[in-house]
């Protein structure tokens, strides 16, 4: 994908150091990352935390950006890599006990209720569920990746997707009952 002049511009900025560069930057990305620390800090307080130390790392570490592929996914990386770090130093459970796969995955045959709601469901899932099953559906990382993101084994990242699916499909069968839509 080919950088707009305005982003090249600003990488080059970011690399001197010039603080208009970085505020353009910030400006750009800043509802996005927060989004994306949002899907793994329920809190937006200690989200926006996540989101604006991941920002300095980005400053900090913009030299060892290559070119390669999207600016912005760059950035992403580091927000995501940031909030699982900053769930561990606040000392939010991310369990990394085997886990064994009972059944085969499944995923959804058609969407069943509205973004928010099903947006509403996976914050109510366990962490080490609501974790993995961003990663993989939301972000699109693989289970090895997730694996490695998470310090624990593949085996354990595909269990808890599957469990976390799981539980989503019994939540949204509840919701539609509920709301007399069986």
């Amino acid at each position: 994908m080919e950088k707009t002049n305005a982003e090249a511009h600003n990488i080059q900025g970011l690399i001197k150091g010039d603080e208009l560069a970085q505020k353009a930057v910030y400006d750009t990305f800043a509802p996005k990352m927060l989004a994306a620390c949002n899907n793994f800090i329920s809190d937006r307080t200690l989200a926006e935390e996540a989101m604006n130390n991941g920002f300095v790392k980005v400053f900090f570490n913009i030299k060892k950006y290559k070119n390669e592929g999207s600016f912005e996914g760059w950035i992403r990386k580091i927000m995501i890599r940031e909030s699982l770090s900053f769930l561990r130093k606040k000392k939010f459970v991310i369990a990394s006990q085997s886990e064994i796969i009972l059944e085969k995955q499944k995923t959804f045959q058609k969407p069943v209720a509205e973004v928010s709601e099903i947006q509403r469901l996976v914050e109510q899932l366990p962490i080490e569920f609501k974790l993995v099953f961003n990663l993989y559906a939301v972000e699109g990382y693989a289970h090895k990746e997730i694996a490695e993101l998470l310090k624990i084994p593949e085996a354990t990242s595909k269990t808890r997707l599957f469990r976390a699916r799981k539980l989503l499909k019994e939540q949204l069968q509840n919701h539609k009952k509920a709301n007399g839509r069986l």
